[in-house]
């Protein structure tokens, strides 16, 4: 038996060496996939399914070493991966990689914390209520507000639609964790025109149904029309937007407020606001104007991972009172009780994130976060969005003066752009795509066909910003000899 147990902790030994230099093997090829992230092409070329098909060739029945699987990962994101990171994806909202944070989630990684519980990681746990009290005071919102971490502004749009659903059904007399949805007094939801489709999905996912959903006039960038607000019986969610990912422009939340005020709904409705990145306007003084009157609302959605350039991933709910989120969310279960909550003279709240979302186990997202804001602090902040923003008008200012149109008016770090008819800025788009140089998205605004612009990297700079530019153009000049 001794024999036995100095052969294991032998072996335990030679594992952990394993780790640390498996560990120092990938960090290294990271390393190297960093120094040539922004000279090579943004998106993979035409090898791309050739490269990828190497991965058909591993097999259950003939197991490769770890350094030997590292190594064909690292060839194949060096060959494959797409650049969204290195200063030239415009497509989507997609944010890149704050150094700190990056260099802070490779850490978190080692330290593999489950955040769920205080008692599981104290260290996470700290981060994380760390970071909740920042993520509120920097946005501007209520001082009770709680926050909490998850997945993605999505995740956070169907908790938010979760937890609005029960409070208004438990203001009518009705208790969903006890009565299900079924007979359910109906409540009615208000969103734009413009509505991101994870809200839709969040409606769907909370058993609300589509067709529950009054969709709210516009006007021309997108944002609500609060003197067209449709008149609606309560209960009443209504789920606004800041920062429509076409045009980035908000709607009017305080405006919002005070027509349910006036009309007398404001007891008995709940205003969500969905703000994965245009939330983070209000980080700026030069540019929280575009969402003013947005803490008037119970909830907000946003992303880490979007203008924070926290690594994936990493979204955000918050919540100005907390009694409804925990009501929904929380779970008693005798091995998960802390210690001296709840009991005669022990504390009566603490802190704990399983009980303010839908998941137990959960990685510490938070770490990332607290480097971005203790690196960057309130002016840094300010000054990523703010230089977002200055490239995404330059670009557009750029792209008008060449000859192209622009949709609609811009207003923080998005734009609207057309080359002429719908073939030709399809064509441009691909064209650009295709070479390597930038990435642009595509999308259908007004019936139009349009590039869309996002700054939301970081890494991005003056010069990315006109390489991108200087890209569209030639392939615009290109596009138009070959008709």
């Amino acid at each position: 038996m001794e024999k036995a147990f100095s052969s294991q902790e032998a072996s335990s030994t030679a594992s952990a060496e394993k780790k640390v230099a498996l560990f120092g093997q990938a960090a290294n090829h990271a390393a190297d996939y960093l120094a040539i992230e922004r000279s090579s092409p943004v998106h993979p070329g035409a090898e791309l399914h050739e490269e990828l098909a190497r991965l058909d060739d591993l097999s259950l029945d003939r197991p490769m070493s770890p350094s030997e699987l590292l190594d064909l990962l690292a060839d194949l994101g060096r060959r494959t991966a797409v650049r969204s990171t290195g200063g030239r994806y415009f497509g989507f909202v997609t944010g890149g990689t704050e150094p700190a944070a990056l260099a802070a989630s490779v850490l978190a990684q080692a330290w593999d914390q489950n955040a769920a519980m205080s008692t599981m990681s104290p260290l996470a746990h700290r981060i994380d209520a760390q970071v909740a009290r920042w993520l509120v005071e920097l946005l501007g919102l209520p001082a009770g507000a709680t926050a909490v971490l998850c997945s993605g502004a999505s995740v956070a749009n169907w908790n938010a639609v979760t937890v609005a659903r029960d409070h208004l059904l438990r203001l009518d007399g009705w208790d969903v964790d006890r009565s299900g949805l079924m007979g359910a007094p109906p409540i009615t939801v208000v969103t734009s025109a413009e509505a991101h489709l994870s809200v839709d999905k969040a409606v769907r996912l909370a058993g609300l149904g589509t067709d529950r959903i009054v969709r709210a006039p516009v006007d021309g960038a997108g944002a609500i029309d609060p003197a067209r607000l449709p008149h609606i019986q309560p209960p009443v969610l209504v789920i606004a937007q800041c920062g429509n990912v076409n045009t980035g422009h908000s709607d009017p939340v305080g405006q919002i407020d005070k027509v349910l005020r006036t009309r007398g709904l404001r007891d008995r409705s709940w205003i969500h606001v969905d703000g994965a990145f245009g939330l983070w306007a209000a980080v700026s003084p030069r540019y929280r104007d575009q969402v003013v009157g947005v803490d008037r609302a119970d909830s907000w959605a946003t992303d880490g991972h979007k203008w924070p350039n926290s690594p994936y991933d990493c979204g955000v709910l918050i919540v100005a009172d907390p009694a409804p989120l925990e009501s929904t969310m929380a779970i008693d279960a005798a091995y998960a009780r802390i210690p001296g909550v709840g009991e005669a003279g022990g504390s009566a709240v603490r802190r704990e994130p399983m009980q303010l979302g839908p998941q137990m186990s959960q990685r510490a997202r938070s770490v990332p976060l607290l480097a971005t804001f203790a690196t960057l602090g309130r002016d840094g902040m300010a000054a990523l969005v703010d230089r977002c923003c200055w490239l995404a008008h330059h670009m557009a200012r750029r792209l008008a003066e060449g000859g192209a149109e622009l949709l609609a008016p811009v207003v923080l770090n998005q734009a609207l752009v057309a080359f002429g008819d719908d073939s030709v800025t399809d064509a441009v788009i691909a064209g650009v795509q295709g070479g390597g140089e930038a990435w642009f998205g595509t999308t259908t605004w007004r019936a139009r066909r349009a590039m869309r612009i996002s700054v939301s990297d970081v890494a991005t700079t003056l010069d990315d910003a006109d390489r991108a530019v200087d890209a569209v153009l030639a392939t615009w000049s290109a596009v138009g000899a070959d008709r």
